[in-house]
């Protein structure tokens, strides 16, 4: 796919090349958050006297997102160009299909986050928390799990 037609506020078609990198924007968002936490952490380590955890963690931090951008700098030279990646392209350039099934107005997603944030707080806070967490867990699991299986979206 090297150029595309696209119409110009007159109505007529113009050729103009599809310039842009495959998962350019991905790649880029990654590359410019691993930039991001260099002087980051070189300042919080300047600043903290370099204490351990924090300017370990912020480089780490720094060496993840530097990671999957690199993974995605790989990935774009391997991919023809999406739909995504041309700025001009309509929503007709996507290809038809079924893109999956998504339960509408779903609960139990946020459910399973509370219960998630619940059983984290619990390691910090204490084991009760960590148990009520799990219980709200098994809830929100079985509930997801069978949300097709009764109620309005029965099948």
């Amino acid at each position: 796919m090297t150029d595309t037609h696209t119409g110009d506020a007159s109505g007529s078609t113009v050729n103009q090349p599809n310039t842009r990198r495959p998962m350019g924007v991905e790649m880029w968002s990654f590359i410019a958050l691993a930039v991001f936490f260099l002087p980051v952490s070189l300042i919080y380590g300047l600043w903290s006297d370099w204490e351990p955890v924090g300017t370990t963690g912020l480089a780490l931090l720094m060496g993840m997102w530097a990671m999957v951008g690199f993974f995605l700098m790989l990935q774009s030279r391997k991919i023809d160009a999406r739909p995504e990646d041309n700025p001009s392209a309509t929503i007709e350039d996507n290809p038809a299909g079924d893109y999956g099934h998504f339960a509408p107005y779903s609960w139990w997603p946020f459910v399973l986050g509370i219960a998630v944030s619940l059983v984290f707080l619990g390691l910090a806070a204490g084991w009760w928390v960590f148990g009520l967490g799990v219980a709200v867990a098994v809830v929100g699991l079985i509930g997801h799990v069978f949300e097709f299986s009764r109620g309005p979206h029965a099948h």
